[in-house]
């Protein structure tokens, strides 16, 4: 997917000699929560509609207010993880974008964005959701790659998706009609899966022993 083909000039940026009053306007028309402020192409930072809100001096200029400004952005070929991250690190439905010359040239949205990230393979393909954990260190990604491809599995997507208390949790997208034994195989290589699944032998059979145990000690 190349990621310039979304990204918007629609909304005009905005000065410094802009008043705040104007600013303010612009957020009541656009359901956005930044504004970018540009000066000669160059990008100054974005204006938030929530600092913009609690300036009472609607016929001030935006350049004494310009220590509001949010400095983030992206440039031209970023990736679409690496949107969604920016859009999540400041909570924006909009990001300025800049080319290799460091100079404004739109920006994405955050819509358009989320469409494009749910439109891939690796939402849309029918797969398993497996999330497993181990000690962060020893774990490795060949190895998580190798358990799974060695099951007949294959991997439409894979990511660190949680870190605590020294270990790391794996979030895996694959296809594979032999769950099972690739569960097997990860607790085999002592990893503990976190995500739930029907069928599960595994905990199938200890379900089954814990159900024997408490008939036996019932006895």
């Amino acid at each position: 997917m190349n990621t310039n083909d979304y990204i918007l000039k629609d909304i005009t940026a905005l000065r410094l000699n802009d008043s705040v009053k104007n600013a303010q306007n612009l957020f009541k028309n656009f359901p956005i929560t930044h504004f970018p402020v540009v000066e000669n192409d160059i990008l100054l930072g974005s204006f938030a509609e929530d600092d913009a809100q609690t300036i009472e001096n609607k016929e001030d200029v935006l350049e004494n207010y310009s220590y509001l400004f949010n400095s983030f952005f992206a440039e031209e070929k970023a990736t679409v993880l690496e949107l969604i991250k920016i859009f999540a690190d400041n909570n924006a439905s909009i990001v300025p974008v800049l080319n290799a010359d460091k100079n404004y040239i739109g920006y994405y949205d955050l819509n358009d964005v989320l469409e494009v990230f749910s439109s891939s393979p690796f939402m849309l393909e029918q797969s398993e959701t497996l999330v497993v954990e181990k000690l962060e260190n020893d774990y490795s990604m060949s190895e998580v790659t190798q358990i799974v491809e060695t099951n007949g599995g294959k991997i439409l997507g894979i990511y660190i998706s949680d870190r605590k208390d020294g270990s790391v949790q794996i979030t895996l997208k694959v296809v594979s009609n032999e769950l099972n034994e690739m569960m097997h195989t990860f607790r085999r290589y002592n990893y503990e899966i976190i995500s739930t699944h029907e069928n599960d032998m595994y905990l199938e059979d200890l379900k089954n022993r814990s159900e024997y145990l408490q008939k036996y000690l019932e006895m």
